[in-house]
């Protein structure tokens, strides 16, 4: 891929997310007033009595601005986990979903949902992290760890955790049965200034982290033997890498559920379009994941008049898309 199409990922965050803010049902404001909202806030013009701009502020800046930057950092995160997975165990199939690390962050979520006294953030981070835990430990043998056992792997203790999460629901009263349904579904719809401040810190710690050993993923993927030939340490790099991915990726479950497709999908489509250098997909991973999964909110929010759970859209869309990149003559997957 070429360098000004790469730029276009770059550049296209940012009105995609200006535009999301026209995006959404409201009875009470029009897009003019939307535009008269920001006008005031920029040059401090106010074209609208002080009542409307209110409620237009109420509207864009407490209910739909939340929603918009929590989407933008979910998409982002997960492809950018999907990605270092990928490169991580040298696997196109890996991604935090198939090595459990989702079901395992929900198990953990739902049960911070429960009871809490544990805290959310760090409850679905413990569990995911152990999932992938046991996913690689599972699947290692003498000769190391091949494809076959890792998916395997990855089935079993993701069907563990999820079996587990469903013991959480059976047992917990309505209405906190009712909430962590459909939270697992993939929500965006509670989005609020309180997730994002809960999120923001550990995704993005953990994408800078991950933005700056990007070039150490392309020794990871030539193997240990390579990677110590050039004097670094593949179990301590390894860890560098599976530490923050699963950070991003349980910080993103605990705060809008499960959301499939998108660690598996999307960074499949970023190497497609940059090849597998990690030094460019890291960089594309953050801005295409976060307007595509952004893209797909807006979808969820017009389509009907009731809210459909993100989640489903995701699989809906992504793996249909993904397959169809598959089939195209041009579009082959190319391994570092």
């Amino acid at each position: 891929m070429s360098i000004p199409n790469r730029t276009f990922f770059y550049i296209i965050p940012l009105p995609l997310i200006i535009m999301s803010l026209f995006i959404g049902p409201s009875d009470v404001i029009t897009s003019q007033d939307i535009l008269a909202w920001m006008q005031n806030k920029i040059i401090q013009a106010p074209s609208l009595n002080q009542d409307k701009l209110e409620m237009v502020e109420a509207i864009v800046f407490n209910v739909r601005l939340p929603r918009v930057i929590l989407a933008f950092l979910i998409g982002s995160a997960l492809t950018v986990s999907g990605n270092s997975f990928q490169a991580l165990f040298r696997n196109p199939l890996v991604s935090p979903d198939i090595l459990g690390l989702s079901a395992g962050a929900a198990f953990g979520a739902a049960l911070a949902l429960v009871f809490h006294i544990l805290p959310l953030q760090l409850t679905a981070f413990v569990f995911g992290l152990l999932a992938v835990g046991l996913s690689y430990f599972l699947a290692l043998t003498r000769k190391g760890v091949s494809t076959v056992s890792l998916i395997l792997a990855g089935i079993i203790v993701s069907g563990i955790f999820t079996a587990l999460l469903t013991v959480v629901q059976f047992l917990t009263d309505p209405f906190k049965l009712q909430t962590i349904v459909h939270w697992t579904m993939g929500n965006l719809h509670n989005a609020s200034w309180s997730k994002v401040k809960s999120s923001v810190l550990p995704i993005l710690l953990g994408i800078i982290w991950l933005f700056i050993i990007r070039w150490r993923m392309n020794v990871i993927a030539l193997g240990d033997e390579e990677t110590r030939a050039v004097g670094l340490n593949p179990e301590q790099e390894k860890i560098m890498i599976l530490l923050p991915a699963t950070l991003i990726a349980s910080a993103s479950v605990a705060v809008a559920g499960v959301i499939g497709m998108v660690g598996l999908a999307f960074p499949h489509m970023v190497r497609m379009m940059t090849g597998p250098d990690n030094r460019k997909t890291q960089p594309v991973s953050i801005a295409f994941g976060g307007s595509f999964l952004l893209l797909v909110d807006d979808f969820c929010r017009t389509i009907t008049s009731f809210e459909i759970p993100i989640g489903i859209f995701t699989t809906l869309i992504g793996g249909p898309f993904f397959v169809y990149l598959l089939k195209k003559s041009r579009m082959v997957f190319r391994e570092s």
